[in-house]
């Protein structure tokens, strides 16, 4: 079962996205990724986000580039957290991921962490599953203690 959801704006983001990856694997998660827009693809967008919960998902991992909405659009479809990872695929070097996806309406949180730093993303996600998964807890544990 896919506990956490990792979207991508962009095939050209799979790169940046595959940190987060390469963590959930260390931890045994299981994922989910995609590829949707949120300005070519909303509708399907749409679809995808408002199945997630059905499906088991319980965070998502959204990763953009240039002035993307990807993690608010998300978060306006879903109550599940979301993670948003700004990507430096602009001439701006992601300072407009960055401002697009941490500048968000009240009561419409969305989670960022640095500019394409997709392994904290997924560090964010396991810490929120922990706190109701024993084992998780301690995977985080161990980790933190080197």
């Amino acid at each position: 079962m896919a506990e956490i959801a990792i979207v991508m704006g962009s095939e050209s983001d799979r790169s940046v996205m595959e940190g987060a990856s390469r963590v959930l694997d260390e931890a045994g998660l299981g994922y989910d990724t995609m590829v949707l827009s949120a300005h070519r693809t909303p509708d399907k967008l749409r679809m995808y986000v408002e199945t997630l919960e059905e499906r088991g998902v319980r965070v998502v991992i959204a990763g953009a580039g240039w002035a993307a909405h990807l993690a608010g659009f998300i978060a306006s479809y879903t109550s599940l957290p979301v993670i948003g990872v700004p990507i430096s695929s602009s001439p701006l070097k992601g300072l407009d991921a960055l401002l697009s996806t941490v500048q968000m309406p009240p009561g419409m949180p969305v989670a960022t962490v640095a500019v394409d730093c997709a392994q904290n993303a997924a560090w964010l996600a396991i810490r929120i599953l922990a706190l109701w998964d024993p084992q998780l807890a301690l995977f985080l544990r161990k980790r933190l203690q080197g």
